[in-house]
């Protein structure tokens, strides 16, 4: 049986932080900040959290089997009696946070793997998640887990990345300007994907194109001679590729619809369970079936494609394992719901929500059949981070409503209600000021055979309402019914 070596030995430990181990640590398998994930053989960094401090959390994290704590130095005597702690110092707010990070950029040193970092308004989780279901299947891959993708989810990924990893595939969130400078200085990908620019986060920015140069900001962090991905199809491409091309890059590679992306949609065929996309990838012919429906899933399919043939990789195998991918929870999990003596349909699409995603969620609930007497039912919740023009752009949605021939829309929040008065009398369900009013309105108007997705920012709590339908309802995980879209 061949033992797979730790993560991390005590002597690389304080190599990489410049800290003092007090104690022995057991073997390290991983890295946590979270007690309530943490697992046997994790290093716990106790780093000072927007509402609690890590340090509370030590004694917790040793007793359920941490390799070793990271503790601020001067408190390093509190956890001697406890178990092995890896004392550090530094000029900072949190010095446990900069050993952390330290460590991550030792994980990145060390590492001989393919990096790939993404980014965009639009798509970056589904489409980090495409990467590490289509690299897997290749080779040992290393992918951050959920939507770390910030000052700490960054680092905290890198610091669990193994030496013999063979794809790196980060996600670079960001809410303001330079925020993804110093996560892309740490990734150093050789590969950095933007999907889209949208306007979310707006609040934040004088202007899309400000939103543009924020999202440009990942080819900052390119190693000398990496590619630089774009989507060749949206507005801000002339602004993304100024930031390729002032950065180290050796080349820039398109995708998209447009007749110049390096890798071209020829066709898209769009079912209610799955697409099929006929493409060319730098010349190459290449037909594949997706198994996550949508244009949008689509289109961000090939910037996958993109990546696995910058990496390398075989794109004949990628193609093969799309088929195979199913979206993650939050965004776009299917299930079966028991009403009666029929069945209804739940798009789970609420992590997150901004105006391109909540469209693109509408024309995915369009394309499903209803069964008979069925009704396609969204129901959402404010979109954040707007700004001033938060109001409008909640009223825009009745355009997509229209469109898709929702027949009835539920709200959840103060903006959203803009969007529900400006629907007609026919499409109205019900509004209310939360998530949790909306419950029983949702959970009392079902019927077999409708279809009902259910979206909106994260702080709405949109997810509660999904929880109560599966709770009530939920017969099992499911495809959508294979009849033919409208």
């Amino acid at each position: 049986m061949t033992l797979t070596p730790p993560l991390w030995t005590p002597a690389a430990l304080e190599a990489a932080t410049g800290g003092t181990l007090h104690g022995q640590p057991k073997p390290i398998t991983g890295a946590s900040i979270d007690t309530r994930t943490l697992q046997p053989g994790d290093l716990f960094f106790a780093i000072l959290g927007e509402a609690r401090d890590g340090h509370d959390f030590v004694h917790a994290a040793l007793e359920r089997g941490a390799g070793a704590a990271v503790v601020w130095a001067e408190r390093a005597q509190e956890f001697a009696s406890v178990g092995p702690v890896l004392a550090v110092s530094g000029s900072g707010e949190d010095p446990v946070l900069e050993a952390m990070r330290a460590l991550g950029l030792a994980a990145r040193a060390r590492s001989h793997a393919g990096i790939v970092a993404v980014t965009g308004s639009v798509g970056k989780t589904g489409t980090k998640e495409a990467l590490r279901h289509v690299l897997s299947a290749q080779g040992a891959t290393h992918a951050s887990i959920a939507s770390y993708n910030n000052h700490w989810g960054v680092p905290l990924t890198l610091a669990r990345m193994p030496a013999e990893t063979a794809f790196g595939v980060f996600e670079i969130g960001m809410n303001h300007a330079r925020e993804i400078v110093p996560l892309t200085a740490m990734v150093r990908p050789d590969i950095a994907l933007v999907t889209t620019v949208e306007p979310v986060h707006i609040e934040h920015f004088a202007s899309l194109s400000a939103i543009a140069d924020a999202k440009g900001e990942i080819f900052s962090g390119l190693e000398v001679g990496g590619t630089a991905i774009i989507n060749r199809d949206n507005p801000s491409f002339s602004r993304l590729l100024a930031h390729a091309q002032a950065s180290r890059a050796g080349r820039v590679v398109t995708f998209g619809e447009h007749p110049e992306a390096d890798v071209r949609a020829n066709r898209i065929v769009l079912r209610p369970d799955l697409s099929v996309v006929d493409a060319v990838v730098m010349g190459i012919p290449v037909t594949y079936q997706l198994g996550t429906p949508g244009r949008h899933t689509a289109m961000n399919s090939l910037g996958v494609m993109a990546v696995v043939h910058a990496l390398g990789a075989d794109l004949a195998r990628a193609a093969l394992s799309l088929a195979a991918l199913r979206p993650p929870v939050g965004r776009g999990e299917r299930t079966a719901l028991a009403i009666g003596e029929g069945e209804a349909f739940l798009v789970d699409e609420s992590y997150n929500a901004n105006p391109a995603s909540i469209r693109a969620a509408l024309a995915t609930l369009a394309a499903i059949e209803t069964g008979p007497r069925g009704r396609r039912i969204a129901v959402l919740g404010d979109m954040l981070e707007l700004g001033a023009q938060g109001d409008s752009h909640h009223r825009a949605l009745a355009g997509p409503v229209e469109e898709a021939g929702i027949d009835l829309v539920f709200t959840a929040g103060p903006l959203m209600r803009n969007l529900f008065e400006a629907l007609p009398v026919s499409r109205r369900g019900a509004a209310a000021a939360t998530s949790a009013e909306l419950l029983d309105p949702v959970l009392s108007v079902l019927r077999p055979g409708d279809a009902v997705m259910v979206k909106g920012s994260n702080s709405i709590r949109m997810g509660r309402i999904v929880e109560a339908l599966k709770a009530r309802y939920a017969k099992a995980q499911a495809e959508p019914p294979h009849a033919a879209a409208r």
